[in-house]
């Protein structure tokens, strides 16, 4: 109740400071994703401007794109932008979210992602509200390198922009259902349209039931599926032709059971070192393997979580051409999760562990912009956010005991700007500028200790972040561009299991920095049939915050902590050519160097000896000069092909093949295989806004694949023991889908 009279006053305030300066923006509001020529509109400079145009790595994907590749939920984002990686887990907030090799994988309320994520140019304060189905998308941008510029402190690797779709100024609407044959339905619904001269409002709603494909012994149950339903409400009012309002709700609520299976368990395994817990009893009827879809759990996993954000954002066009902008946000999202710790049926080391999250958010934002046109182009804004993020954990009782609660703060004011000044015909000069401090404070309260140890405390950080850049235009058609910018990811603390009062007395851990550097070309040849575009890049972090371990005060202590430095370059390139009438090619592909230049004092492997490394007190491991964990080459191609079949009758022919190189890893044990997945679908659409019916085949070669892997060495005295989250497409399948607009 508290929270929710906190976002009410928030959103209240902000409203009236909206209709105070007469603030953000309508221009969102136009058919934005599509133009003249079939252009690409976007956002990623916080104006909008044709992609060609913009001196940024970033990809961009169509809502007609994301269901042609059959992209359902935010986590299979990847299978579309190759620099793109998300690692799921057993619950969204230990999810972890990297571009160009870099991310942020710790188990701290107190530490944001490196990669920022913003809905309708609302930032989310935390990563695990974006893990929800994707509903009513109009398009998402992925901002490769650092944006720490334009969007603050944690957006030191890139941006997620998810844009929905806005009411438009015709009525229309979309009604689509599917069905598959492991069991999955779904339906979403939507439209939008004028109310009156200066009211559109638009509505969209999607409900997906996957039953899962795990099967649990030990219930009989299929688990590591997921209910997802989400729904959305805009309205757009317009009351002059300088000023408009944009109200935006939404609301997403997940239910899934994540579960992670056997691959490997060594028959000399025992749960916890005890004699009797062998695999014939704890684990009966399993046999592990690399296509094992079984487990034996007594304690059922679950994952829910609710989410509600709303947004007013409001635009004055302003004499000269200038444009004021400000968009007010509150966001509360609440989670709660259980695993079984022990991962077996075991009735003598039954263990679990459960909790709960919750976080809200209220931020505000208020931007000038000039005109688009002109030699002399500028933005220029202030941001402030407040949240607040909760956290109740407790395991047990067999082992590993742990009962807690914390919370972690932020408040942040930034002021920003960006000029792009044409000093040349073709030749643009950009540089911009931003200022921002930041005050965190966090609690935490440990229950199992008499009396209950309670800590607290606070840090301020003040930064100076930057980009420069410069493009040339030889043509309509073919631009250059390179730049620097610096990135910056705030300081944290590390609020997990083992907070003590040494963790206390040394503070949070410094901010993560990056310097980067870009270069790149954007072409559009064959009379606009092919479109080309390529980037080189090196980007370097310093402070990296990682998970490590430390000898603090004599006492070996796992930590979050500051690696010291790591380096990403590479290439990217992708290419969409239309070289006949109904035919679109498309493809990317990323060529990551991601490793570690410093990093001296790694947590080592479950197993790890010192004559494999692990060395030194307490016992680390050096892995300066390894690579990240993520793949050296990712890429996809596809094609969308619709040809007469007669009368008003289109047949329509669609396909997506996505693959990636070995993963490798700091543990031997845990690589992940090079796999590749092929998509296809064929249907038939009958006019030009009327029904389409289209049969589909995921992983069409029945490949099974690995996104999340995890060595359980030590949970079955020290024997071989590697488990796995099946992903959702580990099995092949097909389906159909029904869909018509009005």
């Amino acid at each position: 109740m508290k929270a929710f009279l906190r976002g009410t006053r928030d959103t209240l305030f902000g409203s009236a400071a909206l209709l105070l300066v007469a603030a953000p923006a309508f221009a969102q509001t136009e058919p934005v994703g599509a133009g003249d020529d079939d252009e690409i509109i976007v956002t990623a400079q916080k104006r909008a401007e044709n992609v060609q145009d913009v001196p940024l790595a970033v990809t961009v994907v169509t809502g007609q794109q994301l269901e042609t590749a059959n992209v359902r939920e935010f986590t299979e984002l990847m299978k579309v932008a190759p620099s793109l990686s998300i690692r799921p887990a057993d619950s969204a907030q230990n999810a972890s979210i990297n571009i160009r090799g870099i991310g942020t994988f710790a188990f701290s309320i107190g530490v944001e992602s490196a990669v920022a994520i913003q809905i309708d140019d609302v930032p989310l304060a935390f990563q695990a509200r974006a893990f929800s189905d994707l509903t009513d998308i109009e398009r998402i941008e992925v901002l490769r390198g650092p944006q720490s510029t334009l969007y603050g402190k944690n957006a030191s690797a890139g941006l997620i922009n998810i844009v929905t779709k806005a009411p438009g100024s015709e009525f229309d609407g979309r009604v689509s259902l599917s069905a598959t044959t492991d069991r999955e339905f779904a339906g979403n619904m939507s439209a939008s349209g004028p109310v009156s001269d200066t009211l559109g409002v638009g509505f969209g709603v999607s409900y997906r039931n996957f039953d899962g494909n795990v099967r649990n012994l030990t219930t009989g149950e299929t688990v590591n599926g997921s209910e997802n339903i989400s729904a959305r409400a805009r309205a757009v009012w317009s009351p002059t032709p300088e000023l408009s309002f944009d109200l935006n709700l939404n609301y997403a609520k997940v239910d899934s059971d994540p579960v992670y299976a056997y691959r490997v368990l060594s028959p000399a395994a025992r749960l916890r070192g005890n004699a009797t817990q062998t695999p014939a009893v704890i684990m009966p009827g399993i046999t592990p393997g690399p296509d094992n879809l079984q487990v034996t759990l007594d304690d059922q996993p679950f994952f829910h979580s609710t989410a509600f954000g709303r947004s007013l954002r409001a635009s004055w066009d302003l004499p000269g051409g200038l444009t004021l902008v400000s968009i007010t946000a509150y966001d509360d999202y609440e989670s709660f999760d259980r695993i079984d710790s022990d991962r077996t049926r075991s009735t003598v080391l039954r263990n679990l562990a459960d909790g709960r999250f919750d976080a809200d958010s209220f931020t505000q934002e208020v931007r000038l912009l000039s005109p688009s046109t002109g030699p002399l182009r500028y933005t220029a804004g202030i941001f402030y956010a407040n949240s607040e993020q909760r956290r109740s954990y407790k395991r047990g009782p067999a082992f590993s005991l742990a009962e807690w609660n914390a919370t972690a703060g932020s408040k942040q004011l930034a002021a920003f700007g960006q000029v792009d000044w044409e000093f040349l015909p073709g030749t643009t000069l950009t540089a911009g500028l931003r200022g921002q401090r930041e005050k965190i404070d966090y609690t935490f309260n440990d229950l199992r200790t008499t009396p209950v140890a309670r800590f607290a405390g606070n840090a301020t950080d003040g930064v100076m972040t930057y980009r420069v850049g410069l493009k040339h235009e030889f043509t309509e058609d073919l631009m250059v561009f390179a730049s620097h910018a610096r990135g910056h990811k705030g300081q944290a603390y590390d609020l997990t299991t083992g907070f003590n009062q040494t963790r206390a007395n040394l503070g949070p851990i410094r901010a993560e920095e990056s310097d980067s550097y870009e270069a790149g070309f954007r072409a559009q040849l064959m009379d606009r049939r092919l479109t080309l575009n390529g980037t080189i890049f090196r980007t370097d972090y310093s402070n990296l915050q990682t998970q490590s371990i430390e000898n603090i005060l004599g006492v070996p202590t796992f930590r979050l902590t500051n690696a010291g430095m790591a380096r990403t370059q590479g290439v990217e390139a992708d290419f969409l050519i239309r070289p006949t009438t109904g035919l679109s090619l498309y493809g990317s592909l990323a060529y990551l160097d991601a490793k570690f230049v410093s990093y001296p004092t790694a947590t080592c492997y479950p197993g790890q000896t010192a004559a494999l490394g692990c060395a030194g007190t307490p016992a680390r491991q050096d892995l300066s000069g390894t690579r990240l964990g993520v793949p050296q080459w990712r890429g996809n191609v596809g094609f969308d092909f619709a040809a007469p079949a007669g009368g008003d009758v289109e047949a329509l022919f669609s396909g997506a093949f996505n693959w990636q190189s070995r993963t490798p890893s700091s543990d031997p044990s845990t690589p992940i295989a090079a796999y590749s997945i092929l998509n296809l679908s064929a249907g038939v659409r009958a006019g030009d806004r009327g029904w389409t019916v289209r049969l589909f085949v995921n992983n069409v070669f029945d490949k099974g694949y690995i996104v999340a892997i995890g060595n359980q060495f030590g949970n079955f005295g020290n024997q071989p023991a590697i488990d796995y989250l099946p992903p959702r497409d580990f099995k092949r399948h097909a389906g159909v889908r029904l869909s018509t607009e009005f």
